[in-house]
């Protein structure tokens, strides 16, 4: 297993974590019960992963429990880490940011884990009805009181995430210190922004769902559609993306899979695990097999040309604003190019695209 820093911390999480939305029936997400908890658990462990991830809404609290159960005797080994934010119940108290829900919510996640305090505890995405100062001020509370350890976003826009990083510098309460965030080779976005943002404000990645809900398994194309069983067979699109841009990175996968003599999925994660700002990149099993691949990403090095041929059938393009800043900062402004000559070498990250098409 390899280790990184859990954003701009000292400690160190495995470069892949343990997923924990399959356990529980209440979401219909995987179903796994106790003595399948407590298995996968023990076997992520056994196998050098030291950072579990879970939410109060997943299977409405059921998974907590489960995972409570499955960590007796080992909680101090692990990095555990939840969220909240997103409703648990239908009353309407018990949904959102707000200094009221978090407190309760924070015991609750306590109770159902058995723990006496959380290493990560996560905003589950903005609320764009609760005073930010609200819910950054609540945040700062939990951490002094000592029921949590380090403090992360999820599904933030850059520009949200920054602005909780200001008022928490500005108001000097606990900050931001990893960034939950979808991304896979068929959904770059972060790239537009975020990983930017990222690095500026040494924000660690955690990626969820780098298999796009399980469609870079490889187990369809074209021809094939998803099998019965599969969580892309049983949901569809998970997350929304361009099928047939989506079957174009699954061939290319295949053709680097298959050079390597290893899955699609390990090939997969194995690209994620290579892009920058990345913490942590959490993976969810229902077998024990499925997730011994998954953890052998790790070890899988892609070379340069593996990451050309994936990085041209996923390129999403370059949007406004961005191209704009990058041609004027990195092919119209001569001072990049004399403080860091090694970036331009191979033309550099963003060659003069006046008059050019722009495909990434």
């Amino acid at each position: 297993m390899q280790y990184r820093t859990l954003g701009n911390t000292g400690l160190l999480v495995s470069a892949v974590s343990l997923g924990t939305m399959q356990f529980g029936s209440k979401m219909n997400a995987g179903n796994l019960d106790q003595a399948a908890t407590t298995e996968m658990v023990k076997f992520a462990l056994d196998r050098g992963i030291n950072l579990i991830d879970t939410s109060d809404n997943y299977s409405l609290g059921e998974s907590e429990t489960l995972l409570g159960v499955a960590l007796k005797g080992i909680r101090e080994e692990i990095v555990l880490a939840t969220k909240a934010r997103l409703p648990v119940s239908d009353n309407i108290i018990r949904t959102g940011a707000t200094r009221a829900n978090l407190m309760r919510e924070v015991e609750g996640s306590l109770r159902r884990l058995q723990t006496d305090y959380i290493d990560l505890y996560q905003i589950h995405g903005w609320d764009s009805v609760t005073p930010l100062d609200e819910t950054l001020r609540a945040l700062d509370d939990i951490v002094r009181q000592g029921k949590v350890r380090y403090i992360g976003f999820s599904n933030y826009l850059s520009w949200q995430a920054s602005a909780a990083l200001e008022r928490q510098a500005r108001l000097n309460l606990n900050p931001y210190v990893t960034g939950q965030m979808y991304y896979s080779l068929v959904g770059r976005g972060l790239e537009h922004e975020f990983m930017a943002f990222a690095e500026y404000y040494k924000i660690g990645i955690l990626v969820w769902s780098p298999l796009a809900g399980g469609f870079l398994s490889g187990k369809y194309s074209r021809n094939q559609p998803a099998p019965e069983g599969t969580r892309f067979g049983d949901a569809g699109q998970f997350v929304p993306f361009d099928l047939e841009q989506g079957y174009r990175v699954i061939d290319a996968l295949r053709k680097v899979a298959f050079e390597h003599g290893v899955s699609v999925v390990r090939t997969a994660l194995a690209w994620t695990l290579a892009r920058p700002m990345i913490s942590s990149v959490i993976i969810g099993a229902r077998r024990l097999d499925h997730l011994d691949d998954n953890i052998q990403a790790v070890d899988l090095k892609l070379s340069a040309e593996d990451m050309a041929l994936l990085d041209a059938a996923s390129d999403p393009g370059v949007p406004y604003p961005k191209w704009m800043v990058l041609q004027l900062d990195q092919a119209e402004d001569p001072r990049p190019k004399l403080l860091n000559p090694e970036r331009f070498a191979d033309g550099g990250p963003w060659q003069d695209r006046r008059g050019k098409p722009f495909g990434g």
